[in-house]
């Protein structure tokens, strides 16, 4: 495995891949990687000539009161864990590589950003596709792989991708979970023990407002109404939203008549944890985008 941690030498190794007519899968991340990462490592390495995994905490994405200094690292374990996977190019750039003079060009986002985390995280999504484009024209990748666990985020690539025709195959993945259903997440490791116990009912109440779907019910107010007693009455956490909204649309329905996401958010004073599942119209979840 290589490790690259400059823009301009990725820029050309990127290149020589196109001229040997490679394929390349790519897995950007933040790093601090757990089993849902090596997930889409493992994918990209079935389906692509090159894996490249990039790891680069981007400030963009932080507000003024986000945990930026904070977020969890680990460059070192996260080396063993890509060598272990078959990664052949670790790309670990600079911020002053990847931001070396101040921002001229803003990037804005329309839609599917004032919803569910976008609500509370202004600036965050414009951060996501802002280091995006720049790392999707560094590499140079054939396709591209995301988690479903961050939903949003894999619509608003899914819109970055085809309103600015990058030539990028957007492969998604189911989310990956511990045994008692808790969500796989960097920012686990912050929770108290006690938290830890209460965490796993975010899904558990996810799964009980996707049964009452699958039981008949399609008013989308009844199913949040379920999704947050459920939550009150099992966790501590302060609960950030739950929301049912079309998929990949993040807009609003008047009934669960379509593709959908029921999702939540719950703050704990360890970690806010997000959680989601997507399911049609019957209540069956969705396996593909």
């Amino acid at each position: 495995m290589k490790i690259i941690r400059t823009v301009s030498e990725m820029q050309n190794l990127a290149f020589s891949f196109i001229l040997e007519n490679k394929t390349v899968g790519f897995v950007p991340t933040m790093g601090f990687f757990h089993e849902g990462h090596v997930a889409l490592m493992k994918q990209a390495k079935k389906e692509n000539d090159i894996v490249i995994t990039s790891i680069f905490v981007n400030p963009l994405q932080f507000g003024p009161s986000e945990d930026y200094e904070q977020y969890p690292r680990d460059e070192e374990q996260d080396i063993m864990n890509a060598k272990d996977v078959g990664v052949d190019i670790l790309f670990i750039p600079q911020t002053q590589d990847m931001y070396p003079n101040k921002m001229v060009i803003s990037m804005d986002i329309k839609d599917r950003v004032n919803v569910l985390c976008g609500k509370t995280r202004p600036g965050h999504f414009q951060g996501v596709v802002t280091v995006l484009s720049k790392l999707f024209l560094i590499v140079q990748p054939t396709r591209t792989y995301f988690g479903r666990k961050d939903a949003q985020q894999v619509a608003v690539v899914d819109a970055l991708i085809k309103d600015l025709n990058f030539p990028v195959e957007l492969v998604t993945l189911p989310t990956i979970r511990e045994k008692d259903g808790l969500a796989k997440s960097s920012r686990n490791v912050n929770l108290r023990e006690d938290e830890r116990v209460d965490a796993p009912w975010i899904y558990k109440a996810l799964e009980y407002g996707r049964q009452v779907v699958v039981d008949g019910e399609k008013n989308p107010a009844i199913v949040v109404k379920e999704v947050l007693d459920t939550i009150d009455n099992h966790t501590n956490g302060k609960i950030d939203y739950v929301e049912l909204l079309s998929y990949p649309e993040l807009k609003p329905v008047s009934t669960v008549d379509q593709q959908v996401i029921l999702a939540a958010a719950v703050f704990f004073e360890g970690a806010r944890l997000i959680d989601n599942l997507l399911f049609d119209r019957s209540g069956e979840i969705v396996k593909h985008i």
